[in-house]
């Protein structure tokens, strides 16, 4: 009887997780989430690369006027290869820019889970979050593929349906800018988060330490159960 012959199977090429800590705090509620999704993720891809950078540790410059012209020059001329950035480089001063620019994106670009920890600073993400954003992002750029995790913290509630819902602008910004800057589908992000942790501080909010306690156990859960799954 003849044999049917089998090709042999190509194994997964090993998968990278960048990952990003925003809190000023050591000890935080976001740190903690964003390490419990990592743990997970290294546990069930003990072959891929782990990235880790503390943008509270080691601060991101915020963009001057020479990234501005690196920005209008890869739009002037129509750039959308990421890998061809390096030719908006023309003044020593661009030079300067894109050598702050180059490490991150290239950790960016290589990844292929981005993991994003943030508390919610006054409604919004932290100045940290904000200029390493600043630094990568370029005109029309696409990150499509790579999925995309939040792990934040907030001192109060602002969930669907909760009074402060409409001064959220931590999670809803950065959903707005995934697939509106990087072209990352609405499917590849994941949000999770821990919230009312100023019940533990504010004699204001200490009715509503249980509520906090049962969203920072369901937060956790979630945080092994994606970070198992990616």
């Amino acid at each position: 009887m003849p044999t049917t012959a089998t090709r042999p199977t190509t194994p997964p090429a090993p998968q990278t997780l960048l990952h990003l800590d925003a809190s000023a705090r050591r000890r935080s509620f976001s740190r903690e989430l964003g390490d419990a999704v990592a743990d997970a993720w290294r546990s069930s891809h003990p072959d891929g690369t782990y990235l880790h950078r503390d943008l509270a540790l080691t601060p991101v410059p915020q963009i001057g006027e020479a990234w501005t012209e690196l920005c209008d020059y890869v739009l002037e001329h129509r750039i959308t290869d990421i890998a061809r950035y390096r030719e908006a480089v023309r003044t020593p001063a661009q030079a300067d820019a894109w050598a702050i620019v180059e490490p991150l994106l290239g950790e960016l670009v290589a990844a292929d889970v981005v993991l994003i920890a943030a508390p919610m600073y006054n409604f919004s993400v932290p100045a940290s979050l904000k200029a390493w954003i600043d630094q990568v992002t370029f005109p029309k750029m696409s990150l499509a593929g790579r999925r995309f995790v939040v792990a934040y913290a907030r001192g109060g509630a602002y969930g669907p349906g909760t009074p402060r819902r409409p001064y959220d602008h931590q999670e809803r910004y950065l959903r707005d800018f995934f697939p509106g800057h990087f072209a990352v589908p609405e499917e590849d992000m994941t949000f999770l988060g821990t919230e009312l942790v100023n019940s533990l501080t504010d004699p204001a909010l200490a009715t509503r330490r249980e509520v906090h306690d049962a969203s920072r156990a369901a937060a956790l859960a979630a945080a092994r159960t994606v970070g198992a799954s990616l």
